[in-house]
């Protein structure tokens, strides 16, 4: 019990006005001492295992107090009564010391704690009642081992932190020496290949043929020739031999003359004589005329249009208004144009037999149905599928209209009218001269099912134009006719206006009949779109072509509008669908504006230039290059950045979408795509130039300014500097 009171109780301390420890010695139990003024000057340490401890001042012999070791480390005052206070520091006491003798020390430590443990548990086993002042004593001298423990643990934490500085101050030097030597085989490099280019520069005199050297020592002139000084010089040789080449041109500039002016004599003596043949062309058609009847004989040609006129006869009223007007627009106005009807016109008269011719065969029948009928009978789900194709039947005549461009391309338009439902559709097909390179981002372009989609505003082709064939459909269970579009034809409105047809919606009629009028107010327009469809469809699928290999073509009608270098490239250009264009964040404002449909085709593009990353999500309108694409963008670089946080990347958009029109090209416009993109890559060049760099980093600019701006920033939104100015080559702000 007495123990443990000592244990509890706590040393007197006395403390004078100067600051110094000032008490007596008292008996305490445990051992314990206290501060006092020492009577003699002399300090009261001494080297204790390598390390300065304090001694206690009555005893003269190690502490066993703690707080005399704990003031003596954190230098409260000197012992001698100083009053200078001094700090102390184990970074600056690391330096002094040497580790090897440091570990010595560590070792010679942990065998003295081994000792002193073993020393105790040998008193403790013997249990004399004069131990407890040994073992008191060997527990003060362990406690002290401890501290001398846990003082060698921290220098050797700070020597491990100093050294793991060094080791990272020196890597970051050998960082930055290797990245300048990285610059400079860059350097290297680049000079290399403009010596290549010099040494393989070719001039434009190797591109001109002359003659061999035999036949101009031969025919040309000696004042021209020189060989006393030619035969010795190539150079001179080669000047003389342009000489003797001019001289030859001159000449044949003269003959080339003279052949006009015969040119244009014999030019009169043919028109002469086409005076003469053209006399000739009443008397050939009274020919031809009196030919019919070996025509006719002979199945000649002439009569196929005569033929084409008859079958005419038995196609349905929209199909034959539609043929008719066609052909007569083909006839005036369009040579390129050309209208056939396909199909027996057999079936026709067979689908149109009367009903008393069918009576027969249809008595005949009735008694194998009789007996059958007791077997099985068609079961609700059969006689709905007949139905179904009853309604959706095609008429067995259908026109084909062909449309020609200037490449040779073609698009070939089948015409079907389904009869119980009273609608025209289209199905489509396209053929090339050449074989086109097929893109995969490219699919849809010419697919069916999307190419004449939207030719007009809203008219997609998935729902029939005809009100009254909703209750068509929910008597047979059809729930859309946009689900049979692949078979049967897709029935655009624009389609059913070529046929002459038009259902008002507001007063719907049961009989609706074909009007010349109306197919033929329409047919001029909607072949000039179908043909501006076709082409530009194919001008995208090869562009989709070379941006798939990470190429922007741009012509030479549009170099100007770009500078020389642009080293942002296009890295990645692939469609993605309208649901992963609305999931990306950064389109939702051009979603909610009504600017992207899911009749629209989606793109995605990767634009890229060091660590920055600029992505592109690209809305493109079925009527392309009418309309222009649309553009979103978010930018990968120091975080990310989109229209709704940057200023800079809003400015970009508004030069790629706003400004479309700088960027349309020579008609019609089917480069805007590439161009728009070209921009893009342009903008990035100037964004990432114009940054302001960190002079904390060491090293070159990771984008070096290259492009000439007359300001760098303007307005209270420091907006850069995007207008590219191509005849003095800068960049300046709108």
């Amino acid at each position: 019990m007495s123990t443990d009171l000592a244990k509890k109780r706590k040393p007197k301390v006395i403390r004078t006005e100067g600051g110094q420890l000032e008490g007596k010695r008292t008996r305490l139990e445990g051992d314990q001492c206290i501060w006092r003024k020492p009577v003699s000057p002399r300090p009261q340490v001494r080297l204790f295992s390598g390390i300065w401890e304090p001694i206690c001042f009555i005893t003269e012999s190690v502490s066993s107090c703690s707080l005399c070791f704990f003031s003596y480390f954190h230098n409260v005052s000197c012992i001698d009564g100083n009053q200078d206070s001094k700090m102390y520091s184990e970074e600056a006491e690391v330096e002094a010391r040497d580790p090897i003798r440091d570990y010595e020390l560590y070792k010679k430590t942990c065998q003295d704690l081994q000792r002193l443990m073993a020393e105790i548990q040998e008193l403790k086993s013997k249990g004399g009642k004069d131990s407890a002042a040994e073992i008191e004593e060997r527990r003060v001298q362990s406690c002290i081992h401890f501290m001398t423990l846990k003082k060698l643990n921290r220098l050797a934490h700070i020597r491990l932190k100093k050294g793991r500085d060094q080791t990272h101050e020196a890597k970051q030097k050998v960082d930055a020496l290797h990245l300048q030597l990285q610059n400079l085989l860059y350097e290297v490099m680049h000079l290399q290949k403009e010596i290549t280019k010099c040494l393989e520069f070719k001039s434009k005199h190797e591109e001109v043929d002359l003659v061999s050297v035999e036949e101009f020592y031969r025919d040309s002139p000696p004042e021209i020739s020189k060989p006393e000084i030619t035969l010795n010089e190539p150079h001179q040789q080669t000047l003389a031999r342009l000489d003797w080449e001019l001289e030859q041109r001159k000449r044949l500039a003269e003959k080339y003359k003279d052949s006009l002016a015969n040119k244009e004599k014999i030019m009169k003596e043919i028109e002469i004589k086409k005076e003469y043949l053209s006399s000739l062309q009443p008397r050939l058609y009274s020919i031809m005329e009196a030919s019919l009847p070996v025509q006719e004989y002979l199945s000649m040609p002439y009569d196929q249009a005569h033929k084409q006129y008859e079958i005419a006869r038995h196609l349905p009223p929209p199909l034959y208004v539609l043929f008719v007007q066609a052909n007569a627009y083909g006839q005036a106005c369009d040579s390129k144009l050309s209208v056939e009807i396909e199909g027996d016109v057999g079936d026709v008269k067979a689908l149109f037999k009367p009903p008393e011719e069918s009576q027969d065969d249809e008595s005949d029948s009735d008694a194998e149905e009789e007996q059958t009928t007791k077997r099985r009978r068609p079961t609700l789900g059969l006689q709905l599928d007949d139905k179904r194709k009853e309604m959706l039947k095609r008429h067995p005549l259908s026109v084909t209209m062909d449309l020609h461009c200037k490449d040779g391309s073609a698009l070939h338009l089948f015409f079907y009218y389904l009869m119980n439902l009273n609608i025209v559709t289209v199905k489509t097909k396209v053929t090339t001269t050449s074989e086109v390179s097929t893109a995969i981002s490219a699919g849809d372009l010419l697919s069916p099912d999307s190419l004449l989609s939207c030719l007009y505003p809203g008219d997609h082709g998935k729902k029939t134009p005809n009100p009254a064939n909703q209750y068509q459909f929910d008597k047979v269970g059809i729930l859309s006719l946009g689900d049979y579009v692949g078979e049967l034809g897709h029935p655009y409105v624009w389609v059913q206006k070529l046929g002459g047809l038009h259902f008002p919606k507001d007063q719907p009629e049961h009989t609706v009949t074909a009007e010349n009028s109306l197919s033929a107010s329409h047919m001029e327009k909607t072949v000039k779109l179908l043909r501006t469809r076709l082409q530009s469809r194919l001008a995208l699928q090869k562009q989709f072509a070379s941006l798939e290999h990470s190429i922007v073509p741009v012509s030479s009608e549009c170099q100007h509008l770009f500078p020389t270098k642009i080293v942002s490239r296009l890295v990645k250009w692939s469609a993605i669908t309208y649901e992963e264009y609305v999931n990306f964040p950064y389109t939702k404002y051009v979603v909610e504006a009504g600017l992207a449909q899911d009749t629209d085709l989606c793109f995605f593009a990767l634009i890229e230039r060091g660590t920055a990353k600029l992505h592109a999500a690209v809305v493109l309108n079925p009527g392309y290059s009418v309309v222009s694409p649309v553009f979103s963008l978010c930018l990968n670089w120091k975080g990310e950045k989109n229209g709704s946080n940057d200023d800079n990347i809003r400015a970009i958009e508004r030069e790629v979408n706003v400004y479309h029109k700088e960027l349309w090209g020579p008609k019609p416009g089917h480069q805007l795509l590439t161009n728009q993109l070209q921009r893009l890559c342009m903008c990035l060049d100037v964004y990432l130039e114009t940054e302001t760099h960190d002079n904390s980093v060491e090293g070159p600019k990771e984008f070096p300014r290259e492009k000439m701006c007359l300001r760098l920033v303007r307005g209270p939104n420091r907006v850069k500097p995007f207008k590219y100015n191509h005849p003095q080559g800068f960049f300046n702000h709108r």
